[in-house]
């Protein structure tokens, strides 16, 4: 049987979204990827759905791309993980409970608004293996961060926590551990009490201005990691990951 990695329950209007590989810390492989995909297009086309929200773990939201299996092929509609390329019409919440790395703080990143715990923490730790955020982390990060805070995530690879974040701006709403959920959906509901049409159209507007048109940088970023593929130091780095050991950089 194919693995269930996400599943989905409504909540009058609301789609909740969950990330279900606990086992993995909800890492993101092909399941995953399928599974996100569905769901993302039973939000877009059932008009009985008005907003979503995506949420992990009670402890881990999503430690990033699977390093063993890899996130598998890009879909039709979402691109890398069923999300990360997808023109979305409807708002869609994150609910975040501990760590958000990589790959999965580029999930938030594909959300419009956040709500995480005490718990959650972000970071970008892909320079710590040879690689960069190639999810569209390297290039929106520095869209909803102040620019010295996303180069610091980036360049350093070390997480920040969820206060930070909220005084930063990127965190709506802060709330105390295990409550990310039920706040989440309380803030979709305000969202759904709305004109749904007027609601939309006011994303897509306030989305062009945020992200404009993508694709150059999604080009760039893919010819990045291209370069990184080829290096010994990637392969050093995954290594060194799998062997929980330091990796031994030599900068080829």
């Amino acid at each position: 049987m194919s693995e269930i990695a996400v599943r989905t329950l409504r909540h009058d209007r609301v789609l909740i979204i969950g990330l279900d590989r606990p086992a993995k810390r909800n890492a993101i492989n092909g399941a995953v990827t399928r599974g996100l995909d569905e769901a993302l297009n039973l939000l877009e086309d059932d008009d009985e759905l008005w907003c979503a929200v995506l949420a992990g773990g009670p402890s881990v939201f999503s430690a990033g791309a699977d390093l063993a299996e890899g996130p598998g092929a890009p879909t039709e509609r979402g691109g890398i993980a069923g999300i990360m390329s997808r023109v979305r019409p409807k708002p869609l919440v994150a609910a975040v409970e501990g760590p958000a790395l990589g790959g999965g703080l580029e999930l938030v990143l594909c959300c419009d608004l956040v709500v995480a715990s005490r718990t959650a923490t972000f970071g970008f730790p892909e320079v710590k293996r040879g690689l960069l955020p190639d999810f569209g982390g390297v290039f929106r990060a520095p869209r909803v961060l102040p620019a010295n805070v996303a180069r610091e995530m980036l360049l350093t690879g070390e997480p920040i926590g969820a206060e930070r974040a909220e005084r930063l701006g990127f965190v709506n709403r802060l709330v105390e551990p295990g409550a990310a959920l039920d706040v989440a959906i309380g803030l979709a509901a305000t969202i759904c009490g709305n004109a749904p049409l007027a609601v939309r159209e006011s994303l897509a507007l306030a989305q062009r201005e945020i992200n404009g048109d993508e694709t150059d940088d999604w080009a760039t970023s893919h010819a990045a990691l291209d370069r990184l593929l080829a290096t010994e130091d990637l392969a050093e780095g995954v290594q060194a990951f799998f062997a929980r050991r330091d990796p031994v950089w030599r900068g080829r």
